[in-house]
C-alpha cells in the first residue's frame, strides 16, 4: 500500500503541469479577439508583441488582410522597406502601400521599431471597421518645421571593410584577409557605385609527412554609372580593374556600356521588373602565364544581353534571368547563364521553394597553359577547363493547425537541451 501511494503522487507531480496546460482560459479572458482583424504576414515575435489587437493567421485564405514586404537599397547605404496591404473579404478593394527607410547607421532595434510604427498607422483604416476601433487613439507628437533640412554630404555615402578569419586543425590552418572601400551617390537621376577589394587566402595541409601551402590573392576596383533616361530607359556602363592568382590574371580592364530597358516603371521596381539589358565593350587581358591559346596578352571586343523578370505577389514571388555574352571575333566563344528562383505557398500551410543556374561555358580564354598538378587540382588554386557549371536547391515546408499564431512565448529559448 505504500508503494501503490508514492505510485499515485509521483503520477500527479508529472501530470499535474499537462493538466494545467491543457486547461481552458476562463471565459472573458479576451472577448474581443475574436472581433480582431485576421492578418496573413511574415511576422517576427517582436512584432507580434507591439501589435497585439490584430490576429496573426497562418492562411491567407481566412485572412480579412494579406501583407507583402520587400526592401530595397537606397542611396544613403540603408535601405527601403515597402509593405503592400490588400483587403480581402468584406474588405475587398482596401488596397494600401507603406514604407519606411533606414540609414546606415541605425540599430536593428531602432529599425524594427520603425516597421512597428508604420504598420500600426496604416492598419488604422482596417481596424476601424471593427468593433475595436474605439479603443484607438492617435497622437501626433512631433511638431511640423517649415524648413527643411539639408544634407551636408549631398548623397554621397562611404564605406570601409576589413575582416578576418582563421581556422585550424591538426593537419590543416587557413587564413583569409578581407578589405573593402565603397563610394556610392544614388539620386532619383543618377547612380555611382565605386567598389575597392582585396582578398587573400593562404591554407596549409599537412599530408605523409609533407606540408603543402595554397595561396590565393584578388584584387579589384569596380565602377558603375547610370543614368535615369525615363521611368523605363536607363542608359550607364561598367568599368573594372582587377588581378587573380585564380583566374590567370596579372591585370585585367573591363569597360562596358549599356543600355537598359524596364517594361514596367521602375517606380513598381519593388513588386515587379522585366529588365533588358545590353552592353557592348572592350577588354584587355595580361595574363600570369601564357594561355591555352599561346596568349600573353590580348584585347577583346565583347557584348552581352540580360532579360531579368521578377515577381512578388501574395502567392509568393518568382525571379528568372538569362545572360548571353560572347566575343565579337569568335561567336563560338561564349557564355549562356540562367537563373531561377520560385517560392510558392501551394495551399494552405504548403509553400515549395526552388532554384537553379545554369551556365553553359565557352569562353575561358585565361586558362593556364600549364598542366596544372594534382595539389593544384584538390587544392582548386586555378580555374580548370569546363562547358557547363550548375547549382540546384529544392525544399517544401509543411505547418496545420490552428489558425491564430497570436502568442509569443520565448522560455527556454526555441527549443529544449542541446547535447
Amino acid at each position: 500500500m505504500p508503494a501503490m501511494k508514492k505510485i499515485f503522487i509521483l503520477s500527479f507531480i508529472l501530470f499535474f503541469p499537462l493538466l494545467a496546460f491543457t486547461q481552458e482560459e476562463a471565459p472573458g479572458t479576451d472577448t474581443l479577439r475574436k472581433d480582431a482583424l485576421n492578418v496573413y504576414m511574415e511576422a517576427s515575435s517582436y512584432l507580434k508583441e507591439r501589435i497585439t489587437f490584430i490576429n496573426y493567421v497562418r492562411d491567407r485564405k481566412v485572412a480579412d488582410l494579406v501583407i507583402v514586404s520587400t526592401s530595397d537599397r537606397t542611396g544613403s547605404g540603408g535601405r527601403e522597406y515597402t509593405m503592400f496591404l490588400e483587403g480581402q473579404g468584406k474588405y475587398k478593394g482596401m488596397i494600401d502601400t507603406l514604407k519606411y527607410a533606414s540609414s546606415p547607421d541605425e540599430t536593428y532595434e531602432q529599425i524594427r521599431g520603425k516597421q512597428v510604427k508604420t504598420l500600426k498607422m496604416g492598419l488604422v483604416r482596417y481596424i476601424i471597421k471593427t468593433p475595436l476601433a474605439k479603443y484607438l487613439e492617435i497622437d501626433f507628437t512631433e511638431p511640423l518645421s517649415s524648413e527643411v533640412s539639408t544634407d551636408k554630404w549631398n548623397s554621397w555615402v562611404f564605406g570601409t571593410d576589413i575582416s578576418m578569419f582563421t581556422h585550424g586543425e591538426a593537419l590543416n590552418s587557413d587564413l583569409n584577409l578581407f578589405g573593402g572601400i565603397s563610394v556610392s551617390k544614388i539620386t532619383d537621376d543618377w547612380k555611382f557605385d565605386l567598389d575597392l577589394d582585396y582578398d587573400y587566402g593562404k591554407e596549409k595541409y599537412i599530408i605523409d609527412d609533407e606540408t603543402i601551402f595554397s595561396t590565393r590573392i584578388g584584387k579589384s576596383a569596380e565602377f558603375l554609372l547610370v543614368k535615369s533616361v525615363s521611368d523605363h530607359w536607363s542608359i550607364g556602363g561598367i568599368a573594372e580593374i582587377l588581378s587573380s592568382t585564380y583566374y590567370n590574371y596579372d591585370l585585367k580592364i573591363i569597360a562596358m556600356p549599356g543600355i537598359e530597358y524596364n517594361i514596367f516603371p521602375y517606380s513598381e521596381s519593388t513588386s515587379r521588373q522585366f529588365r533588358f539589358l545590353y552592353s557592348l565593350g572592350y577588354m584587355y587581358n595580361d595574363y600570369t602565364d601564357s594561355t591555352i591559346y599561346d596568349k600573353e596578352k590580348e584585347g577583346l571586343l565583347a557584348h552581352s544581353f540580360e532579360a531579368s523578370y521578377e515577381i512578388i505577389q501574395q502567392w509568393g514571388s518568382i525571379d528568372i534571368s538569362a545572360n548571353w555574352s560572347n566575343y565579337l571575333r569568335d561567336f563560338s566563344k561564349n557564355r549562356v547563364t540562367l537563373h531561377g528562383n520560385i517560392s510558392w505557398r501551394i495551399a494552405k500551410g504548403l509553400s515549395v521553394e526552388a532554384g537553379t543556374r545554369f551556365s553553359f561555358i565557352h569562353d575561358q580564354l585565361n586558362l593556364s597553359k600549364g598542366e596544372l598538378s594534382e595539389q593544384e587540382i584538390l587544392l582548386d588554386q586555378q580555374e580548370m577547363a569546363t562547358s557547363y557549371s550548375y547549382f540546384m536547391y529544392f525544399g517544401f515546408s509543411y505547418t496545420f493547425g490552428s489558425i491564430y499564431n497570436n502568442v509569443v512565448n520565448p522560455r527556454f529559448g526555441n527549443g529544449g537541451g542541446r547535447m
